[in-house]
C-alpha cells in the first residue's frame, strides 16, 4: 500500500504505450498488444484461449486480458486514481516495486513453479510494456514444491514446520546440504531419513577434508553447476573426486564443519565424556584393558566414538 503511486504511474505508462485500456472503472492489460506474451511459460495466446473455461467479463477486449486496476466498493480498501476509487490488480504491485528498487532490468527473478503462469508471465508483460521492451529479469528460476515424507506440507496434516523448528534439531549446513541434493526445479521431499543421510555424508567428507589446504574443485563440479545450477550432479561428482577437489567443492558451496561441531558438542555432556576418557586412560596405563574396553563400549552405546591418536584420544558423535 506504500507504493500505490508507483502502481498508478506504471498503469498510466501502459495506457500511453497502447498496452492497456480502461473500461467500466477497470484498467486491463491488452495481451494482444504484446506479440511475445506467453514466452516465459512457452504458451501461445491461442493455446491459452483454447484452455479458458471461465466466463469472460463483458468489459474485456480479450478473454486473457488481466486486471491492472479495479473499482472498490465502499466497504473495501480503495485509493483515488484517474479511473476512480479502486485498488490494484494482483500482478501490478510486483512490477511497481521491482522497478522502484531494482531498476528496469535485474539479474535473477525467482519463485515457486506455480507462479510461472499467470503471475510471472503478467509481471513480464507489465514491466516490459512500461519500460520500452527492456527485459524484466535476465534469469528466471522456478523452484519445485516442498513435501514432507511424501506428502504436501500443510497445517491440516500436522506436518508444518519452520526453519527455526528444524534448527532446534539439525545444524543449518545439514538442512542446506539436504536441499542441494535435489535440483531446485524438482519437488523436494523432506524426510528424516534424508536428513540423517546428509548429516552422515557431510561428517564423512569433513573428516577427510578438514586438514587439507589450498583445495580446488575439479571441472566436473563446475560443469554441473553451469548446467542450470545442477547441484545434485555437482554433489554426485564429489563422490568421484580426490580429497582436494572434494574439499574445494564443499568450500565453494559454503560448507564448513563449524555448525556441526557446535551441534555435536551441545547435544552431549562434554564434561562426562572427558571424565570417561580420563578414566579409560588411567585403566590403560594400569593395563586394565577390560575396563578400558568397557568404557569405550559404554560411550559407543551412547553414540560417542573414541579415536586414539599420537596426540591423545578424541571423540565425535556417531550419526
Amino acid at each position: 500500500t506504500e507504493h500505490i503511486a508507483q502502481m498508478i504511474r506504471i498503469i498510466e505508462q501502459l495506457i500511453v504505450a497502447g498496452h492497456a485500456y480502461s473500461a467500466d472503472g477497470h484498467v486491463l492489460f491488452d495481451v494482444s498488444s504484446k506479440a511475445d506474451y506467453g514466452k516465459l511459460s512457452r504458451r501461445s495466446l491461442d493455446e491459452m484461449l483454447a484452455g479458458a473455461r471461465v466466463e469472460v467479463a463483458p468489459y474485456k477486449k480479450n478473454p486473457m486480458d488481466f486486471v491492472l486496476w479495479k473499482p472498490s466498493e465502499a466497504a473495501l480498501p480503495g485509493w483515488d486514481s484517474p479511473w476512480g476509487r479502486g485498488r490494484p490488480g494482483w500482478h501490478i504491485e510486483c512490477s511497481a516495486m521491482a522497478g522502484e528498487y531494482l531498476g528496469e532490468t535485474f539479474d535473477i527473478h525467482g519463485g515457486g513453479i506455480d507462479l510461472q503462469f499467470p503471475h510471472h508471465e503478467n509481471e513480464i508483460a507489465q514491466s516490459e510494456g512500461a519500460h520500452h521492451g527492456h527485459p524484466l529479469a535476465t534469469v528466471w528460476m522456478h523452484n519445485g514444491f516442498l513435501q514432507v515424507e511424501g506428502e504436501k506440507m500443510s497445517k491440516s496434516l500436522g506436518n508444518f514446520f519452520t526453519i527455526r523448528d528444524l534448527l532446534a534439531d539439525w545444524p543449518g549446513e545439514v538442512l542446506r546440504f539436504n536441499m542441494l541434493r535435489t535440483h531446485y526445479r524438482q519437488p523436494i521431499d523432506f524426510t528424516v531419513a534424508g536428513l540423517k543421510e546428509s548429516w552422515k555424508m557431510l561428517e564423512r567428507w569433513y573428516e577427510v577434508t578438514e586438514p587439507l589446504v589450498d583445495p580446488a574443485p575439479d571441472a566436473a563440479f563446475f560443469e554441473a553447476l553451469a548446467d542450470d545450477l545442477n547441484t545434485p550432479a555437482a554433489i554426485a561428482s564429489l563422490h568421484q573426486a580426490d580429497d582436494l577437489a572434494l574439499a574445494g567443492g564443499l568450500g565453494f558451496l559454503g560448507f564448513s564443519n563449524v555448525q556441526m561441531k557446535i551441534a555435536n558438542k551441545t547435544e552431549v555432556d562434554t564434561v562426562a565424556i572427558a571424565d570417561a576418557i580420563a578414566a579409560r586412560n588411567a585403566a590403560r596405563k594400569a593395563k586394565n584393558f577390560a575396563e578400558s574396553d568397557r568404557i569405550r563400549d559404554d560411550l559407543l552405546a551412547k553414540g560417542i566414538v573414541l579415536k586414539d591418536g599420537p596426540g591423545g584420544t578424541t571423540w565425535e558423535v556417531k550419526r
